[in-house]
């Protein structure tokens, strides 16, 4: 005979559908393997893919506002980088959403003492009013030490995920061949 509690139990974890829910960490995992295959199945060389999802990434790190997606597949289709590879990595920076203002004031702290050898006590966009956010002229006072400072986290990120993803995918090419004789 079932037990009614464990009935219960089922009831409550799934939807009104009748399909079990998923837990956000199962959903992640799931989203993160189905990129992770995507990139690892494209049919492309090991440099090639690489190199557009270091590109993608170069740019997932700047503070270039609706460019970065298309800055990042115009760069891959000049540098004869793999697009999609680059469209994957620019959006996985969706991910830590949460941490940007964090990432951001770090990286205007370290592009305000590239330009200027200072870090200023009170960063400068408390200064600025939220309507010239808008206008061309805030970006040399806020966008311009915070462009600088993402290359500090940008270039050592696409570095590593250009040599990283790079020995991937030689070393999982390399398993699947057969060998002929």
């Amino acid at each position: 005979m079932a037990d009614p509690r464990l009935d219960e139990a089922k009831q409550s974890q799934t939807t009104t559908g009748g399909e079990p829910r998923v837990s956000l960490w199962r959903r992640f995992k799931r989203w993160m393997r189905a990129h992770h295959m995507t990139l690892m199945t494209l049919p492309d060389t090991p440099h090639s893919i690489a190199l557009g999802s270091a590109i993608g990434m170069f740019f997932g790190f700047t503070p270039l506002f609706g460019l970065k997606t298309l800055l990042s597949l115009a760069v891959a289709w000049l540098l004869k980088g793999n697009k999609i590879a680059a469209f994957i990595a620019v959006t996985l920076h969706d991910l830590i959403l949460p941490f940007w203002p964090a990432i951001f004031f770090w990286e205007y702290k370290m592009g305000m003492w590239t330009l200027h050898r200072r870090l200023p006590l009170l960063p400068g966009f408390r200064h600025v009013p939220l309507r010239d956010y808008m206008e061309w002229t805030t970006f040399f006072t806020v966008g311009q030490p915070l462009l600088v400072g993402s290359l500090f986290l940008a270039l050592p990120a696409a570095v590593v995920v250009y040599f990283g993803l790079r020995a991937v995918l030689i070393r999982a090419r390399a398993g699947n061949e057969k060998p002929t004789g």
